[in-house]
């Protein structure tokens, strides 16, 4: 066989966030039980004798890649902007413990980019990431697709 398969795995994690300048009650720091949803495509291998035989990739691989990349970093942690003031990171370090202080405003939307760059960086060769969808609520997601982000757009 030589179809191009999508497999998808979920990654739950808990993480709090506050945004910086925001005029809503999202200002204030406040945590959600994030889902993770990541999407690979390739060709299934096709080596009878190997043990990954059939698959496009093996889900502990997966794991093993987002665990490292997202959920040891985010899971349990406070984000929160660069712009904020160094006392105010300061503050949140002392109070959270686990702060974890990005370059950019830390929505739902910039999380998800910023996710699709650290997993597709270290994907084997012949794997491709497709998309990922980033629950922040029961009802909210954000979604990021290689499509529409290919040659920079």
């Amino acid at each position: 066989m030589t179809s191009i398969i999508r497999v998808t795995k979920e990654f739950p994690f808990e993480m709090a966030h506050a945004l910086w300048n925001y005029d809503g009650p999202c200002r204030n720091v406040h945590g959600h039980s994030y889902r993770l949803f990541v999407t690979l495509y390739g060709k299934p291998l096709e080596e009878r004798d190997n043990p990954k035989n059939g698959m496009v990739i093996d889900f502990s691989d997966l794991k093993k890649i987002v665990k490292k990349e997202i959920v040891d970093v985010f899971d349990h942690s406070v984000v929160v902007s660069r712009q904020f003031d160094k006392s105010k990171t300061e503050m949140f370090s002392e109070l959270f413990g686990n702060t974890v202080v990005v370059d950019y405003q830390p929505t739902c939307e910039n999380l998800v980019s910023d996710f699709a760059g650290r997993i597709a960086r270290l994907l084997p060769q012949g794997i491709k990431l497709h998309s990922l969808k980033l629950y922040e609520t029961a009802s909210s997601y954000a979604e990021w697709f290689a499509a529409d982000n290919e040659n920079g757009a």
